[in-house]
């Protein structure tokens, strides 16, 4: 029988409709991961019942997704908690074994180094970072011979050559678009670099000295205009959204926040909204922006099948005057101690949104501990990878608690802390090993204040169930679970790894690492 040419057409008509059709055919679901900048655990105000900061959006976030109460960073500060985001590993197994980077360091991650963007990109995901990128990148400089600088001052940026594009930056970590800052939004050079080139060369000196807005002297181009680095990134990820939504492509979006980290610096629009100070009108701006995002979802028609994550960097700063909004009645850290920088729940306990409507219920809490190193396992989890050895040692795939928020085992066996001093702790279940005698890091007992620091014990044990606040140190009463849980915190630096797998090296390094003389010593 032969068959008519009109039918032939019609045929081929509907075949190309359907292999055409955009609505339901991308496998894999659209991931954006929003990464807040010095947000307290309970700056939330569906983490804290006592917040005096309104967050109407991430809380109907909260309402239509996935809430953990008991989500951490791998650090108390920037730079490693973004290392352990990208790479899936812990920063101090790299040469960053304290403190953070500035403006004008060198790339910290190895362009061969797989990361969550690399992996998804090879999958079939177009890739894209918006905003703070403090992970070091290699400026162009003018004398390449020339002795490195710190980063801190004005004048440590006199060799960088602003007319060249930068190496080792997103574009070699798996990142096919990508438009940022070097640093904070308090570190200099304050240029904008798009897609491995700055945008312009700077041509003006600036800097801020006030007790909110307060940032570092150096280079600043004509078009960075700090008041507006935190919309501008809001209005590149909506059109970004925008545009890709119109492709058959799924897409990972990471949109690293600069704020409410210092300079704070809430628009005209939302200058006294909190009735707090200008930090908590600056988390309220941030709460919108929020709500803009989720409706750019919503509205481009992709939203049953996006994945939403939002989350921060570590606690909150003191440079938020904490000691003033706490005499206002609201806790950054909520009922937790200390903040950003510190080896205590405050400063690495944060909030932990998930949004997936075609994969997550509405209304769920998770009380699972889990950790920011986590998604590049979780990433690959969703687009069925299997990682190699080599890849994300430290990182357990969250994927099973979107369906099982409070599973019976554990998800983690043990998670492991580190401060800005690279003090270490340790985390299994209720317990919590601290291996410093004070806070590692900002607040009282401070690692400087030696005359309190020699009167106290070498570890600290915590019961967190029974002691959330972190007053009663039971290392004295406890010596068989001390002894334990540092055990577990060895094998996992000697393993190079704390999830199953063949051992891994650590990166090598030619300096005396001392906040590891506790191997020695046993």
């Amino acid at each position: 029988m032969k068959i008519k040419p009109s039918y032939l057409k019609l045929l081929f008509l509907i075949f190309t409709a359907l292999t055409s059709y955009t609505g339901n055919t991308q496998k894999h679901p659209n991931i954006i991961y929003v990464l807040a900048d010095d947000l307290g655990y309970g700056d939330i105000s569906a983490y804290n019942k006592n917040s005096h900061i309104e967050t109407k959006y991430l809380d109907q976030m909260i309402s239509d997704g996935l809430m953990f109460t008991d989500a951490h960073t791998s650090s108390a500060v920037c730079t490693p908690t973004r290392y352990g985001i990208i790479t899936g590993r812990y920063n101090w197994r790299s040469k960053l074994k304290s403190s953070v980077l500035t403006g004008n360091s060198k790339a910290l991650i190895k362009p061969t180094k797989s990361t969550v963007a690399s992996m998804l990109k090879n999958q079939g995901y177009h890739t894209t970072f918006i905003g703070k990128w403090h992970l070091g990148w290699d400026w162009a400089l003018l004398d390449p011979n020339a002795p490195e600088k710190p980063g801190w001052n004005a004048e440590d940026f006199n060799n960088i050559d602003f007319s060249k594009p930068i190496t080792n930056g997103p574009k070699e970590l798996g990142f096919e678009y990508s438009y940022g800052h070097s640093g904070s939004l308090d570190m200099a050079p304050y240029v904008y670099v798009e897609n491995g080139m700055p945008t312009q060369v700077p041509d003006t000196m600036s800097g801020n000295s006030s007790k909110f807005s307060w940032w570092r002297k150096g280079p600043t181009s004509k078009d960075f205009i700090h008041e507006d680095v935190t919309p501008n990134f809001f209005r590149r990820s909506f059109n970004y959204i925008e545009e890709q939504s119109k492709t058959n492509e799924p897409f990972f979006l990471y949109l690293a926040l600069p704020s409410p980290h210092t300079p704070i610096l809430p628009t005209k629009a939302w200058q006294g909204k909190s009735n707090l100070n200008p930090y908590g009108d600056f988390v309220m701006m941030v709460d919108d922006y929020m709500g803009r995002l989720l409706k750019t979802v919503k509205d481009a028609g992709i939203e049953d099948n996006t994945l939403i994550v939002f989350t921060s960097d570590n606690g909150c700063s003191p440079a938020a005057d904490i000691t003033g909004m706490e005499q206002l009645g609201h806790y950054p850290s909520d009922v937790y101690r200390g903040h950003k920088a510190d080896i205590f729940e405050g400063g690495h306990r944060v909030p932990f949104i998930v949004k997936w409507p075609k994969k997550i219920k509405k209304g769920i809490v998770s009380n699972e501990i889990i950790c920011t190193t986590d998604f590049m396992a979780t990433a690959a989890d969703i687009v069925n990878y299997k990682l190699e050895d080599h890849e994300a040692e430290d990182s357990y795939s969250i994927l099973p608690l979107f369906k099982k928020p409070n599973p019976k085992k554990p998800l983690r066996e043990a998670t492991v802390h580190h401060s800005i001093n690279g003090s270490f702790a340790i985390r299994q279940g209720d317990w919590k090993l601290i291996m410093c005698p004070g806070s590692g890091g900002w607040s009282y007992p401070k690692p400087e204040n030696e005359e309190v620091i020699k009167t106290l014990p070498e570890v600290q044990l915590y019961n967190l169930k029974t002691d959330p606040g972190e007053t009663t140190n039971l290392q004295a009463n406890e010596k068989e679970k001390v002894k334990a849980l540092k055990t577990l915190l060895i094998s996992y630096i000697k393993k190079g790894r704390s999830t199953p797998g063949k051992p891994q090296n650590n990166d090598a390094i030619d300096f005396e690492w001392k906040q590891i003389d506790f191997i020695n010593k046993s």
